[in-house]
């Protein structure tokens, strides 16, 4: 079906649609994805009994007149979001970037939501499917749209950003992250460099973040750029909280640490480029409360924990442990789990991240998972079978006074920590 055909059936269904079976609604569009191990247009006839209206497949699965057979749904989902996306004449921001990306985008629209009808990325929807659903959620009214932009190799920046066509964009930082992909650091910043590509060819403009080495670098070309950096303000604090002062406005946050300090400019900069209010980007920063195991604050008794367990890489474990030794606790205890997707230099990643924590003399480090095990006898840090074990371990000191940062890789589940502090 010619696309803008298919775009007046949805605007005609109030932009109702689906990917998921399980959650069909009355007149709703069904997009039958399909994946390694599931198959949408399986799904599609029911799709129909249950009170679609359409069903987008890409398979033939019979001859109801509902079913819209196209080469490859995924494909055309991406293209319809395109179509719709071009409908709006709005700031649509780009992010990516090694670490920190939504921690800034909930930042971000934090700050934008005081005056824009601003529509966001949900959760981490930042991949070839959750990048077009996002665009496609966008309501008719929205003002400012920012789409997170994830990537775990080469070439899929660039895809994302032909699917939502930023016209701002920001890259977090440059880092370690997703090596079993990229392999080098240098390819990491290639790939994410796309987005800057991208707007440079199409007329956009990017925030820099002129204090990161990396980013000042790869931006030189760049014809329409917004410059920020920390000697614009003066830190008052940085651990446990931060606190500073920019063109006599005084900002706090709950978060905390220099590369939480990186992410809260990034919303300052682009707030006052869109026309927020000093003092509206000031209360927005203030009211974003972390969750979802990022840069939580969590005080049991008198310990003070430091939950950090939604990822983990050697850049963002460094930026992280280096800010936790500037904790005013005299004691202090590392808890970390394995870093995933490091590929060939995965043991070797660890063990150096561990023959670095040694200049900080904490208190005692405990580690979890079969790359830290791997690399115990170098480090003379013995890892525990299983988190079971590792709360044993933790349960037979007893902790006062003591602050601990808990970090790791999404799928080490480190939070579970919590259950024995």
């Amino acid at each position: 079906m010619i696309l803008a055909r298919f775009y007046t059936l949805f605007v005609k269904h109030s932009f109702n649609f689906t990917t998921d079976s399980r959650a069909i609604s009355e007149d709703c569009i069904f997009f039958a994805l399909r994946g390694d191990n599931f198959n949408g247009n399986s799904f599609a006839l029911k799709a129909l009994e249950q009170g679609a209206a359409y069903a987008v497949v890409d398979e033939n699965v019979g001859d109801d007149e509902r079913l819209i057979q196209v080469d490859d749904a995924l494909t055309y989902m991406q293209q319809v979001a395109h179509f719709h996306r071009k409908c709006y004449d709005i700031p649509v921001l780009g992010i990516c970037g090694s670490n920190g990306k939504t921690t800034t985008k909930n930042l971000l629209f934090q700050v934008l939501a005081k005056k824009y009808k601003t529509h966001c990325t949900q959760g981490n929807f930042n991949n070839h499917i959750g990048v077009p659903i996002t665009l496609l959620k966008m309501p008719q009214d929205a003002e400012v749209a920012i789409i997170e932009l994830g990537t775990n190799n080469p070439g899929e920046i660039a895809d994302l950003c032909k699917i939502a066509d930023p016209n701002y964009g920001l890259i977090t930082n440059i880092g370690k992250e997703h090596l079993e992909g990229f392999g080098t650091l240098e390819a990491v910043a290639k790939e994410e460099s796309e987005l800057y590509h991208h707007l440079l060819q199409n007329n956009g403009t990017a925030f820099i973040n002129t204090d990161d080495e990396w980013l000042t670098r790869m931006s030189r070309g760049l014809e329409h750029k917004v410059n920020f950096t920390k000697t614009a303000c003066e830190i008052k604090s940085l651990v446990p909280t931060i606190a500073f002062t920019y063109k006599s406005v005084d900002f706090t946050s709950p978060l905390m640490g220099d590369y939480n300090l990186d992410n809260i400019l990034t919303a300052v900069a682009i707030g006052e480029h869109l026309d927020v209010g000093l003092k509206s980007i000031r209360d927005g920063i203030a009211e974003y409360q972390p969750d979802n195991n990022r840069s939580q604050l969590v005080q049991k008794e008198s310990n003070i924990i430091l939950l950090d367990a939604y990822n983990a890489n050697p850049s963002s474990m460094q930026v992280a442990i280096s800010n936790f030794a500037k904790m005013p606790q005299d004691q202090k205890v590392l808890i970390l789990g394995d870093m995933f997707e490091m590929g060939p230099t995965a043991n070797q990643e660890h063990d150096e991240l561990l023959q670095w924590c040694t200049q900080f003399n904490f208190t005692k480090i405990y580690t979890l998972g079969n790359h830290f095990a791997a690399v115990s006898e170098n480090s003379g840090i013995s890892t525990p079978a299983d988190m079971e074990e590792l709360g044993s371990l933790i349960k037979s000191v007893d902790y006062q006074n003591t602050a601990f940062l808990i970090k790791g890789s999404r799928g080490m589940k480190m939070e579970r920590v919590l259950d024995y502090l």
